[in-house]
């Protein structure tokens, strides 16, 4: 597709050509719309409600505010509640703590996920129990 042709696609779905787009050049314009398309505007496994919830926290944890601002706003667009928003960023904050600790004093790995699948297990057998109650 020549320049034109993806900005006219680009503009049809957007309603204009944000800068971003304007910067790439000939190049990889084509490719980084169809990849943006298909990663960020198209529906997929995770829907787009959740997806844009991720980015929120990837976003923060990114510390990137064009990422916040754009995933934020999306992921209202798709529904998601200012609780919604809030707790994937906390979510985001307590994972990135945790890999900090856990790392920073170089926890056994393969301990650590020998606990994580026990834990797992305890869990699953529970849930087990709770359905047949």
């Amino acid at each position: 597709m020549t320049r034109n042709e993806v900005y006219r696609e680009i503009e049809q779905a957007m309603g204009l050509v944000p800068a971003m787009f304007k910067a790439l050049p000939d190049s990889s314009l084509e490719f980084e719309w169809q990849l943006f398309k298909k990663v960020q505007v198209e529906e997929t496994a995770i829907p787009n409600k959740y997806r844009e919830l991720i980015g929120v926290g990837v976003a923060a944890i990114m510390r990137c505010r064009y990422c916040s601002y754009y995933h934020t706003e999306i992921a209202k667009l798709y529904g998601a509640t200012d609780a919604e928003i809030e707790d994937a960023i906390h979510f985001a904050k307590s994972s990135a703590g945790w890999s900090t600790y856990i790392n920073g004093l170089q926890i056994n790995f393969e301990e650590f996920t020998h606990e994580i699948d026990q834990a797992c297990e305890h869990i699953r057998k529970s849930q087990m129990q709770e359905t047949l109650n």
